[in-house]
């Protein structure tokens, strides 16, 4: 793997410490601008939603510039985000500040993917999209707990600086490493259009694999959204072990990641399959290991395990059925991940309001994987029924047969 994939993870790093660093700073923040904890808790849902509006609007704005400068003004856009929401004087302001942030998220993840699997050969393109989202996993093992911990020693205001930095050395990275011409057409016929990028996303393979990602990945927040007091009220642990089974769960995330973008670059769509069968038999597991500690902790990892592994395969099916124009497709695959995440949430906070307790939204997640799955063989049916592989598929005008399906 070329080294330029280093400055792309480090990017992917400071972008998921600081999607998730708010989780343990809640109470901290409500403090510092005087608001009640629901209402701290903003952060997290406004930059869920700036993920989804601003990935694929920054993407179809930014279509006609090169990947390269294009990755270098969303680091722009990162460090700037973050950096009023380090100065904020209001709440307002800060919630401004995660939205700018929040802005550059989905497009970076797209555009990085595209220029990802560019940088290496064909068979090894899920291992490259793999290995920038590595920064994401790891950002869950390292960032933020210590991102977490530095803002209750030293503010939180503090945390939100450090990640702004993060993003400069990410910025310099992509200066100095990644070519100028990674993601670049083969000839200027081939030039990324916004026309081109809107008809893509005609493919009804393209929504299929977006509808996959939507529910395979979004299973996984069902049970890991409400794992502190799954994890205290059901199997007993104390309040400051939630943050060492969150770091068993983002090295999970970890390995998970590596092994599937291996397996994918093999054979991308077995190793989808296994993935998901994996996930959901894992989370509907979760509701008996939870009542067990070893069991609970095996499990957390394991669920961060089987739902990694679906990305790079997500990712790159996206990708591959929007081949000739796959910019749009890929930002708006990386915005089907936070609308899984908020739908699998918002599912998962209704069957324990409705009385059925902390482990049922193990079963919500179980169920979703299993709609992935569904989804996934579909699609292959899908594909093999119209006797061409994705790529091709993907770089002619959509057939009457695929619209009509």
């Amino acid at each position: 793997m070329p080294v330029s994939l280093l400055a792309l993870a480090i990017g992917a790093f400071g972008i998921g410490t600081t999607e998730f660093i708010p989780m343990g700073l809640l109470p901290e923040v409500s403090d510092s601008f005087g608001v009640s904890i629901p209402t701290a808790g903003y952060v997290l849902s406004i930059y869920a939603l700036g993920v989804v509006v601003g990935g694929p609007l920054l993407a179809i704005l930014g279509i006609r510039v090169p990947r390269k400068p294009m990755l270098l003004g969303l680091m722009v856009v990162f460090v700037a985000g973050n950096l009023l929401s380090a100065v904020a004087p209001t709440f307002g302001v800060m919630l401004a500040g995660r939205v700018v942030a929040a802005f550059a998220h989905g497009a970076f993840f797209g555009i990085g993917s595209v220029v990802a699997a560019d940088l290496v050969a064909p068979q090894k393109r899920a291992g490259a999209i793999a290995m920038m989202f590595s920064g994401l996993t790891v950002a869950n093992i390292v960032g933020v707990p210590l991102g977490t911990w530095i803002g209750q020693t030293y503010g939180w205001r503090l945390t939100f600086t450090i990640v702004a930095t993060l993003g400069a050395v990410a910025f310099a990275g992509i200066l100095a490493l990644v070519p100028a011409h990674a993601g670049r057409p083969d000839s200027p016929a081939a030039a990324p259009s916004p026309r081109a990028e809107l008809a893509s996303m005609k493919n009804v393979q393209v929504w299929l694999a977006m509808g996959m990602t939507v529910f395979g990945f979004g299973g996984v927040f069902a049970a890991i959204s409400y794992i502190a007091p799954m994890m205290t009220d059901v199997a007993g642990f104390s309040d400051g072990a939630v943050t060492w089974l969150l770091v068993l769960f983002g090295a999970g995330m970890f390995v998970g990641n590596i092994a599937g973008g291996r397996f994918a670059d093999r054979a991308l769509m077995p190793s989808l399959y296994v993935a998901l069968i994996g996930l959901g038999t894992t989370l509907a597991l979760f509701t008996l290991t939870a009542h067990n500690k070893p069991a609970a902790a095996v499990t957390v990892f394991l669920v961060g395990a089987f739902g990694f592994a679906t990305t790079p395969s997500l990712q790159k099916r996206v990708m591959d059925q929007a081949a000739g124009a796959p910019t749009l497709a890929s930002s708006g695959n990386i915005a089907a991940f936070n609308l899984g995440n908020a739908l699998a949430t918002w599912l998962g906070g209704l069957v324990i309001a409705g009385g059925l307790g902390y482990t049922s939204p193990n079963w919500v997640g179980a169920l979703m994987a299993a709609v992935a799955l569904g989804l996934a063989l579909t699609s292959a049916r899908l594909e093999r029924r119209t006797g061409r592989g994705s790529v091709e598929i993907a770089r002619n005008t959509p057939s009457r047969d695929l619209v009509d399906a």
